[in-house]
């Protein structure tokens, strides 16, 4: 079972690893061939679609795996399996409908529109046809969407460097690549679920499917609030500075995200052990104390050597029209290894399967990051959304810190009393 467990959960982290590898490239190929000022158009739309993508996590696999783990039998996770989806498909297409309300009210031009429209059809294809995902989650068998992954974002890059080395500039043309990823992806997932799952439509129940919005509703606001939070500094430094500028930020956030990704795969290779096996809470939280003090090591090392060489990276990968991003990046990647402790930090409330204060915590990194935009980006135009940046960034850390001494008080005070 363990060799099982750990199997998969390398074919997990190959595949995130692959990805960031290959976004990469492709990032440097866009950049390249779109400059700072297309770039930047191509980079808010997709800051548009990712906050509306976090609209069908209103049933995430934090509610369907382990529903689909307890069910004994294929009849019965057939028929979660297909109100997830119902849920999902219909908060994505309300998603869909969100956004281009958005684009229609703050008078977006052509030059948003489009890539934005195209873009924005991964919002009813990603999440829906993820819960497929969450079948194989439950099955402990991640493998099928390894590969399923790997031939889309080879088909997305081969279009991607197509379109580079032919000269075309045309933004739509790149959106239109980037849409082709979750359309193959949505295909292979339901080829591969339908061929194994129970050849009934099952009929609906409004119980369930009340019961799982209701019970998805607290992570959904997380998701939300951690969305916006990560993406709220670019919707305010659009209508505030040249557009050219925002194509600097962007290409920084760019690098840092894929940067920061590192974290994130190194909690979700450690936690499962080192964390969630712990008996006590007690055990649970050194433990989390002792991960994030890791990881924050890791997150300096990293950090330092990435503002040490910004300037051949952002030159490999972006070219000379980008040369500002050079300064955001060495601001912006000290900022990032705070990054590196919240995530080790909020595996205690992962843990302690308190979802509400992950909720607050994000609730608070949104409002410091568009507090701070709002003051400092008038005046220090994509330098003042850095500082939002490792502002947001320290507050997530406070936060994370202040939850360890609560629950160490708490437990501590639960064991005088007895």
């Amino acid at each position: 079972m363990r060799r099982r467990v750990a199997g998969n959960l390398l074919w997990m982290l190959a595949d995130r690893g692959l990805q960031v590898a290959v976004g990469i490239g492709v990032v440097a190929m866009l950049a390249r061939a779109l400059g700072a000022e297309g770039f930047g158009h191509f980079q808010y739309a997709q800051s548009l679609v990712f906050i509306a993508a976090s609209i069908p996590l209103l049933c995430s696999a934090e509610v369907v795996v382990p529903r689909l783990v307890a069910m004994a039998t294929p009849e019965a996770r057939h028929v979660l399996v297909a109100h997830a989806f119902a849920i999902r498909v219909t908060a994505g297409i309300a998603g869909y409908a969100l956004m281009c309300l958005w684009l229609a009210i703050t008078q977006q031009p052509a030059d948003t529109w489009f890539p934005a429209a195209i873009l924005g059809t991964a919002v009813m294809m990603r999440e829906p046809f993820g819960v497929v995902i969450a079948w194989m989650q439950a099955r402990t068998h991640n493998r099928p969407n390894v590969v399923f992954n790997l031939v889309a974002l080879a088909a997305k890059a081969g279009m991607i460097a197509t379109l580079f080395f032919a000269g075309v500039e045309l933004v739509p043309a790149y959106a239109t690549a980037f849409a082709i990823e979750p359309l193959i992806a949505a295909v292979l997932l339901t080829w591969y679920y339908l061929s194994r799952a129970p050849r009934v439509v099952p009929s609906h129940e409004p119980a369930l499917t009340r019961e799982l919005v209701r019970d998805g509703s607290l992570f959904w606001i997380s998701f939300m609030l951690m969305v916006a939070a990560r993406r709220a500094d670019q919707l305010i430094l659009k209508p505030a500075v040249p557009l050219a500028e925002l194509g600097t930020y962007a290409a920084t956030m760019q690098v840092l995200d894929n940067f920061t990704t590192i974290a994130t795969i190194l909690a979700a290779g450690v936690a499962p052990m080192y964390v969630f096996a712990q008996q006590s809470a007690a055990a649970a939280r050194r433990n989390v104390l002792r991960v994030a003090a890791g990881m924050s090591i890791i997150g300096v090392t990293g950090a330092t050597i990435l503002a040490l060489c910004a300037e051949p990276v952002v030159r490999l990968l972006y070219g000379q029209a980008f040369g500002e991003t050079v300064v955001l990046l060495r601001l912006a990647a000290l900022a990032s290894t705070l990054i590196f402790a919240d995530v080790g930090l909020s595996l205690l409330p992962v843990y302690l399967r308190k979802p509400r204060w992950v909720a607050i915590k994000w609730g608070l990194v949104l409002v410091t990051t568009v507090v701070v935009d709002i003051v400092a980006v008038p005046r220090l135009g994509a330098r003042g959304a850095v500082l939002g940046y490792a502002v947001a960034n320290a507050v997530a850390v406070i936060f994370g810190l202040v939850l360890v001494v609560r629950t160490s008080r708490a437990t501590t005070t639960a064991t005088v009393s007895a």
